[in-house]
């Protein structure tokens, strides 16, 4: 069993238990009270619309820990690091709230939210559940992570379907060629995963050798691995990437938002 493998399965048995605390019905309760409060609009609005038109296409992930480096951040809070992110020149932010493997929780995008973050944010988890789009939209997500790797074509046409029904966009992140026939489903952005999911080695160049497979004049987000701002722009010029979901290389820095502003400068620069 590879690391995804183990995920995923010890995912099943947490949303089993989590049903028993919080039953589907009330959580469809929960979020329908919530999409009514916001009255049609989502929170944070469209990630697609934002990194399209962004000059950088950030994508700052809030990100504590994960199953190949352990602690990156184990002090890093919701109520703080979101909102710097944002302050320093974010396009949109990502949230991990997988918690044995990530170290996060639903209720970090509720205090980012609750703070004053008015991005979009991205809910990052492992989701193989309808159950966990609900609670993607109850706590003021914007769009959710879809991994075609750990999903049929069918489930994951399915869980888009419901995901856009709820208001929320979709990131399909693939990895390999074999992920590629997913790509028809047209999801709102199209993204590239660097990082091997089974045994976590990262290859920036595999955004490189996959963006040709894409469609045309589509939104694309390159993940993982992403340290050098020349990196930055040689995607968005040679693989026409739009957004770059940064997590590491922003929170093992003393402060992440001001990690970003430099970032930032020096892309611009």
């Amino acid at each position: 069993m590879d690391i995804l493998e183990e995920i995923i399965a010890h995912k099943r048995i947490e949303i089993a238990q989590r049903k028993r605390f919080i039953q589907p019905r009330q959580m469809i309760t929960l979020a329908e009270q919530k999409m009514q409060e916001d009255e049609g609009c989502v929170p944070g609005g469209s990630m697609k619309e934002a990194l399209m038109k962004s000059e950088t296409g950030i994508i700052a992930e809030f990100k504590r820990k994960s199953p190949s480096k352990g602690w990156i951040k184990e002090e890093g809070k919701a109520s703080i690091i979101p909102l710097s992110y944002q302050q320093n020149g974010a396009t949109a932010l990502s949230i991990l709230t997988d918690i044995d493997y990530f170290g996060g929780y639903d209720e970090f995008i509720q205090e980012a939210r609750h703070v004053g973050v008015t991005l979009p944010i991205l809910y990052k988890n492992f989701v193989v559940d309808e159950y966990q789009l609900l609670q993607a939209r109850y706590c003021g997500a914007s769009a959710v992570l879809l991994i075609a790797a750990c999903l049929s074509k069918e489930e994951c046409r399915n869980l888009m379907r419901m995901a856009h029904q709820l208001g929320l966009e979709v990131l399909l992140e693939m990895h390999g060629e074999r992920d590629f026939e997913y790509a028809e489903l047209e999801p709102d952005m199209y993204g590239i995963n660097n990082r091997n999911l089974g045994t976590f080695v990262t290859d920036v160049e595999n955004s490189f050798r996959l963006s040709e497979m894409l469609p045309k004049d589509v939104c694309r987000v390159s993940e993982s691995g992403i340290s050098q701002p020349q990196t930055v722009l040689r995607l968005r010029e040679e693989g026409r990437f739009r957004g770059f979901l940064m997590g590491e290389q922003f929170m093992k820095q003393a402060e992440p938002g001001e990690a970003l502003a430099q970032f930032i400068n020096q892309l611009k620069s």
